[in-house]
């Protein structure tokens, strides 16, 4: 099985999509907010405005995968200073008996999910699908950018935004700078992962 990821592109700089900038105002519907409480060095609670209107088959199954209680005590297994942090391996990705090298190689047992590409930039606080070398393959795992890298921009099927709580996730245990991001031991890890209109 391969390895769900994002290659490491050069960057070229380009402005964020009109209207969906991080900063953007728009009206927030409890239903398609994510809330993840996150575990580990830097705790805290952090949401994800959802975007249905984007991408209406990823974020079904992300809440469902959230609702079931899948996502909980699933780990940050890579993350890449000044680039982004991957979670979601619910098959591999467990904090509970965690092997780096697993970690990332698994999805849940939904069916994988045909692209929804937009013309929405990678900026900081962007979330999008992870995915093998084949567009179609997304399935559980994302990923929150941590700066700008336009080099996605049309390739990862974004889901939302971060609209509270970037901190926490800029304080997310970073991976090894010399094994593309993986995280060793001890990672951050999402406690809880609830939609909004639950709670």
């Amino acid at each position: 099985m391969r390895r769900l990821f994002l290659k490491t592109l050069a960057a070229v700089t380009l402005a964020a999509t009109a209207g969906f900038s991080v900063n953007a105002q728009v009206d927030i519907d409890p239903e398609n907010v994510l809330v993840i409480e996150i575990a580990g060095g830097n705790p805290g609670v952090v949401e994800i405005l959802l975007r249905p209107d984007l991408a209406p088959l990823h974020i079904a199954q992300i809440k469902a995968l959230a609702r079931a209680g899948i996502y909980d005590g699933v780990a940050f297994h890579r993350v890449i200073d000044g680039f982004m942090a991957q979670t979601g391996d619910v098959l591999y990705g467990k904090v509970e008996g965690f092997d780096y090298r697993q970690a990332g190689f698994g999805q849940s047992e939904l069916p994988n999910i045909t692209a929804e590409f937009s013309d929405i930039a990678y900026v900081e606080g962007i979330v999008g699908m992870a995915r093998g070398g084949d567009p179609n393959s997304a399935n559980s795992q994302f990923f929150i950018m941590l700066d700008e890298y336009s080099s996605l921009n049309g390739k990862y099927t974004v889901i939302g935004r971060i609209i509270s709580g970037m901190d926490i996730v800029h304080g997310i245990k970073k991976g090894s700078s010399t094994d593309n991001g993986s995280v060793f031991k001890d990672p951050d890890y999402m406690a809880s992962v609830r939609v909004k209109s639950d709670l």
